[in-house]
C-alpha cells in the first residue's frame, strides 16, 4: 500500500516534504548572526537565519541551561564555539556551536533559582528565532550588557504586557508563547480528550494476513479508553467516530477544536515490509528525516486531500505548532505505560520508542496530539493478540495510563 501511493503520485505530506526541498546541493539554511541585549527586566537572544527552519527546546539542570536546537542549519563559521558573557546575576554566558552536521544548539547558561520564566519563539520576514529569559524580581542586569551586534528589529522589541513578565502576566491568546509556558504557567489541566480510532468505512487502514482490518481493532481499543477516561478519571472523552464510518484527516482534528478539547489521542495499528518486525511506537507532529517515518506518514496520510502548492502553509503549521513540547511530553508518557501494560500478555514486545513524524491527523489541533502505533498487524503474532479482546483492553489502558501520568505532571487529576 506505501509503495503504490508513492508510485501513483498521492499528495501526502510525507512525498510532499521531500519534493519540497528541490534541487539544492545543501539544504541548510545558514544562522548568519547572534545578537544578544541585557535590559533591567529581560535579556534577549536573536538568531538570524533568514530562512523558516523547524527548532526544538528545553531545559537542563545541574548546570542549569536552556537549549534550542535548530534542524537543518548550518553555522557561519565565525560563530562556531563561540561563547558570550552576559553581565546579568541570572544569566552566566550564551554559547553556540554546530552540534551536528544539520544541527546547530545555542545554550543560555542560567541560574535557574534567580529566574522566574523563559519564551522561545519565532518572527518571519526575515526569520529569526528569539529567546527571552525573565529574572525574578530583585534580580535583574548587574550592569548593562554591551550592545547589540546590530540594532534591534521593530518586531522584536521588549515585550508588552501580554508577554510572560516578571508576575507571570501571560495572555493565553499570545500565538507565540509555547504550550509549555501556557499549560503549566497558567496551571491549566485536562477536562477533554477527543480519541481518534484510525481509518473507518471504505478506508480499511491495514490488513492482517488472517483478514483482519486495522479499522476494526482502533474502534474496539477507542471505545475501550473511552469508557476508562469516564468511569476511572471522570473525564469527557469524544471520539471521532462510533462505528464503521469514514471520517476525513483534515475532519478529526476540526472535531477536536469544536469539542474545544484539551488532547488528542489516534489509535492505530501499524504495519511494516519486514513482517518480523514488531512493536510499538507513538508519534507527535514534527518533521522527520527518518525514511520508516516517512514512509509510515505516506500510508497514514494517503486519503489526505491536499497539495503540494500547500506545502508552505503546511510547514509553517509544523514549525509554528505552539504544542510541540506537551505533544512530546505525552506521547513518551503513553509510550511508556503501553509498552508496560502490553508486555503483561507479549513480554516480547519490542519498544520502538517516541518519533516526530509529519502525520496529517495531527496537523491542525489547538491541542497536545499524538498518533499511537499499538503494535504491527504486519506480524502474524501481534495480529493475534490484537484479535483478543484481552490485549485490546491493555492496550487502551496503557494509553489511559499514559494520558494521566501527563494530567498529573500539569499538577492536576
Amino acid at each position: 500500500m506505501k509503495s503504490a501511493a508513492a508510485r501513483l503520485g498521492i499528495p501526502v505530506l510525507a512525498v510532499a516534504l521531500s519534493l519540497a526541498a528541490g534541487p539544492q546541493t545543501d539544504p541548510r539554511a545558514e544562522i548568519v548572526n547572534l545578537r544578544r541585549s541585557t535590559h533591567p527586566n529581560f535579556t534577549r537572544v536573536v538568531l538570524d537565519i533568514g530562512t523558516l527552519r523547524e527548532y526544538t527546546f528545553g531545559e537542563l539542570r545541574d548546570p542549569g541551561r536552556i537549549y534550542v536546537d535548530v534542524l537543518q542549519a548550518k553555522l557561519n563559521p565565525l560563530l562556531q564555539g563561540q561563547a558570550y558573557p552576559v553581565k546579568a546575576d541570572y544569566i552566566s554566558q550564551i554559547r553556540i556551536s554546530q552540534k551536528t552536521v544539520s544541527t546547530v544548539r545555542v545554550v543560555v547558561d542560567v541560574d535557574f533559582s534567580r529566574v522566574q520564566s523563559y519564551r522561545v519563539y519565532h518572527l518571519p520576514d526575515p526569520f529569526r528565532l528569539v529567546i527571552d529569559v525573565y529574572p525574578r524580581e530583585g534580580n535583574g542586569a548587574a550592569a548593562a550588557d554591551r550592545p547589540a551586534d546590530k540594532p534591534s528589529d521593530k518586531p522584536a522589541a521588549p515585550p508588552d504586557k501580554t508577554a510572560p513578565q516578571v508576575k507571570r502576566q501571560v495572555d493565553p491568546n499570545d500565538p507565540n508563547l509555547n504550550a509549555t509556558s501556557l499549560a503549566r504557567q497558567l496551571g491549566l489541566g485536562v477536562r477533554t480528550v477527543v480519541i481518534d480510532p484510525g481509518h473507518g468505512g471504505p478506508r480499511p487502514g491495514t490488513i492482517g494476513k488472517s483478514g483482519l482490518q486495522e479499522k476494526e481493532v482502533n474502534l474496539a481499543v477507542a471505545l475501550a479508553l473511552q469508557k476508562l477516561l469516564r468511569e476511572k478519571a471522570g473525564l469527557e472523552a469524544v471520539l471521532t467516530r462510533e462505528s464503521d464510518v469514514d471520517v476525513s484527516l483534515e475532519d478529526r482534528t476540526v472535531i477536536a477544536n469544536q469539542k474545544r478539547a484539551d488532547l488528542f489521542v489516534s489509535i492505530h495499528a501499524n504495519a511494516h515490509r519486514d513482517r518480523r518486525r514488531g512493536g510499538v511506537e507513538t508519534f507527535f507532529l514534527n518533521v522527520s528525516p527518518d525514511p520508516s517515518v516517512v514512509e509510515l506518514a505516506a500510508a497514514e496520510n494517503a486519503t489526505s486531500t491536499k497539495n503540494i502548492g500547500e506545502m508552505k502553509t503546511i510547514l509553517q503549521k509544523i514549525v509554528q505548532n505552539s504544542k510541540v513540547q506537551e505533544s512530546r511530553g505525552l506521547a513518551e508518557k503513553v509510550q511508556r505505560n503501553l509498552v508496560k501494560a502490553l508486555s503483561q500478555d507479549l513480554p516480547s514486545v519490542r519498544d520502538l520508542g517516541v518519533k516526530g513524524g509529519p502525520f496529517w491527523v495531527l496537523i491542525g489541533g489547538e491541542m497536545p496530539s499524538v498518533l499511537v502505533e499499538i503494535s504491527h498487524l504486519s506480524n502474524s503474532r501481534e495480529e493475534a493478540k490484537l484479535r483478543t479482546p484481552r490485549y485490546r483492553e491493555l492496550a487502551a489502558r496503557g494509553i489511559f495510563d499514559g494520558i494521566m501520568e501527563y494530567v498529573h505532571s500539569l499538577g492536576k487529576g
